[in-house]
This record gives C-alpha cells, structure tokens and sequence, in this order.
C-alpha cells in the first residue's frame, strides 16, 4: 500500500483507541436525540470533536426556509428548525489530492415497545446497546475514532478528508438536505450506515404517503346510509398492493437488487380510524412507504400510486380521498468498478476482513450527495440492519474497530 500510514501503526492506534471510543458511544446514546430533539447530542458532537487535533469544527445553522424545499420531508409535523444546526468537521490536506468526504445522522427512531433501557448506552461483552447503537451514533463512533486516530498518526495526507453530522435522517433526510443545498465538493463520498459487512453501491429509493379518506359516519344498525372510511382505506391498500405487484416485475433485471425476492415492498405502517366498535367511521388516514429501484423515479412513481388510488373501488375511493408525498428519495447507483468503492474493497481485503459488493434495499441520504452534487457516493458501516430499529438494537466494539481500519486505509490511499 503506497499510503502514508504505516499498517502496524495504524491497528494498534485503532485498539488503544478503542475503549475510548466506546465510553464516546455511550455516552452520544444517553442523548434521546430523536427528530426535532438532537440539539444536546448535536452541541456534545460539537465539543468533543473540536477537541480531536487537526480538525475544524463548524455549526452549520438551520432554518425554518428549508420546509419550502421541494425535497423537504415531512413524516413528522410541526418541527421547526431556527436555532438548530448540523455540523460540518474537516481536516485539510496539503493540497493536490482528492477530497473524501463522510456522513452520517445523529437522531434515532423512538424507543421500540419492550425496549430496556434504550437510553443507556450499556457496555457488556465488548457489545454497546441501545437506541441508536448501530443505527447510526455507532457510525459516528466510527467517525470519532477515525479522526482520533489521524490526530495520532498524523500522516502527510495531500487531500481534505471531511465529514457531515446531520439531523433528521430518519424522517426523510432534511439535516443532509439543508448540507447539499448550501454546495459541496468533493471526490468521493462514503455515507456511514450499518451495512452488514457489504459495500453498497446501489441504494434504492423511497416514497412515504398519507392517504386520508372521508366517509359518512353512521350507526351500525344504518346499512346503505353509512359509509366507512375504513373499508375505503381497506380497498385502497388492496389497490396499491396491485399496483406494487406490477412494479416488482418491470423492476426485475437490475444488477444488485435480483437476489432479493423483493427488494422494494409496499408497507402500511400506520392506519387510524373510528372511536367506536359500532359505528362507521367518517375518517381514515393510511401512511405507508413504497421502496423504488433506479428503473424509476420517484416522481414517476408518485404519478403512478395516484393513479392506482384513482381507479380504486371503480373510482369511488378517488373522490373522496386525497393522497400526498411526505418523503421522496431516488436511488443512488455508483459502477462498482469506479475507483472510490474499488479502493475501500482493497481496503478491507488488506485488512483480512473482504466486504461483498451488494444492493442496499433501504433508503438513506447517499442519493442527495449522489444525484443532486454528482459525487461518487457509497453506503458502508459497522453494525446490522437487522438489529436496527429493534428493541435488541446493538453494536459491537470490535466491528466499530474494523469498520475504522478500513476507512483509515481507505483515506491513506484517496487522499494520500
């Protein structure tokens, strides 16, 4: 490797690092930083990285402008955002060499139900748990440990490596939102999520909608003078199940994503209706997500669920319901063959632990970056999706380890 760390030097700075580290995690899980609440971790992130040498520490300020954003997500209302900031960290090279550039999210879904201790950040067995352990305060972890390591080895890099910390990633996606729009450059970028020992070249895209439906309310002894909007959303559900069955199959042939029986569901996450057993409700509101691949676009596939909405119960669902987006992401696809993924392959397969190129089947942040600035962008990180949003959600140390030897060596050789 024709990069300025030295291979010895660079693992053991790693370990000596590594309980350091994991008190780091601990304590950023303490902070319940879900959307709209990340301020307190965000000011923790801000003190504790403006205290690792060689780097500069920079509130990025929100604004409440950004809800006018085409591309502003809104899962969750009424959030405001004057007075709330991102951060961007940066340590400067010496000139002449490529930019590497990170990001990751600092808020975290709720607690799940029957969840320990979620805000505990317990150590046990070199194992962290809780809210946000793997998904993603854990890849921030990976973030810190990597900056701690360079202000150690301190290697003669000729490129800038910086990093993003954002809010709202959860709900759509608007802390990253607010970065791209005030302009970035660089030559690669590598969104920090757990990725089960992949590299993710492909991410697939996402559109989350509320359906509301408007019924006549009437007592159950009224048959042909009620009508329930909960059976409207019934055959509503059944409509866009269709309408996602005949997506899957003109989405079948894309690389990455045809090992997965169905890489882009349909799911109805919420549906709330009536206060009472014995009456027909007059309102229905049904919020789910749809999954797209980069066959289509989000707003193709927005046009197309209304017009499945439309043609639901004949048309009689359509004129009594309406139908809005609350979050739309296009996938993000990078060749593996470009340089950027190709080098972080080589350096996990120096560091005896290869990563398998794959198709993420989730959405993140790395189509912002990807689409809207054309940087190269890939979606690697220490943990499991598989315990991500769980009541079990945990991370272990050692992976944490990894996952920062295999960035260290990726910025030796990108910036080097």
């Amino acid at each position: 490797m024709s990069a300025p760390i030295a291979p010895d030097a660079l693992r053991a700075a790693v370990e000596r690092l590594l309980p350091e580290t994991g008190a780091f995690l601990s304590e950023l899980i303490r902070f319940p930083s879900t959307s709209g609440r990340e301020h307190e971790a965000m000011v923790f992130l801000r003190d504790r990285f403006a205290r690792v040498g060689g780097f500069a520490v920079e509130e990025r300020p929100m604004s409440d402008a950004l809800k006018n954003d085409p591309d502003y997500s809104s899962p969750v209302p009424d959030l405001r955002y004057d007075g709330r900031f991102n951060l961007r960290i940066a340590r400067a090279g010496r000139g002449g060499g490529r930019t590497l550039l990170f990001n990751t999210h600092v808020d975290v879904v709720p607690p799940s139900e029957g969840q320990p201790d979620p805000w505990s950040g317990r150590v046990a067995d070199g194992i962290v748990h809780g809210r946000g352990a793997c998904d993603a305060k854990g890849q921030v972890a990976t973030l810190y440990l990597v900056g701690r390591a360079l202000a150690e080895l301190r290697p003669a890099l000729r490129g800038d490596v910086e990093a993003h910390l954002v809010i709202e990633e959860e709900n759509g996606g608007n802390g990253t939102l607010a970065m791209v729009r005030a302009g970035e450059r660089a030559d690669g970028c590598v969104v920090l999520e757990p990725s089960d020992g992949r590299l993710y070249t492909s991410v697939r895209g996402a559109v989350w909608f509320r359906i509301v439906f408007r019924g006549r309310a009437g007592h159950s002894g009224q048959a042909g003078r009620t009508r329930s909007a909960l059976l409207m959303a019934r055959d509503a559900m059944a409509a866009l199940e269709r309408y996602h069955a005949d997506l899957l199959a003109r989405s079948r042939g894309i690389p990455l994503f045809d090992v997965y029986p169905n890489p882009m569901p349909i799911t109805f996450g919420k549906l709330h209706a009536g206060n009472w057993p014995a009456s027909a409700p007059s309102e229905a509101v049904l919020e789910g997500v749809l999954g797209l691949l980069p066959n289509v676009t989000y707003a193709q596939v927005c046009r197309e669920l209304q017009s499945a909405l439309d043609r639901a119960g004949d048309g009689a669902i359509a004129r009594d319901a309406t139908l809005t987006f609350l979050y739309r992401h296009d996938s993000s696809v990078l060749d593996p063959n470009h340089p950027l993924p190709q080098a972080l392959l080589a350096a996990a397969a120096a560091g005896g632990a290869p990563l398998a190129v794959s198709g993420m089947t989730a959405s993140c942040d790395a189509w912002f970056y990807r689409n809207q600035l054309g940087i190269p962008t890939v979606v690697y990180g220490p943990g499991s999706l598989g315990v991500a949003h769980s009541k079990d959600e945990h991370i272990a140390l050692d992976d944490i380890a990894r996952a920062a030897e295999n960035l260290l060596r990726l910025i030796a050789e990108y910036c080097g």
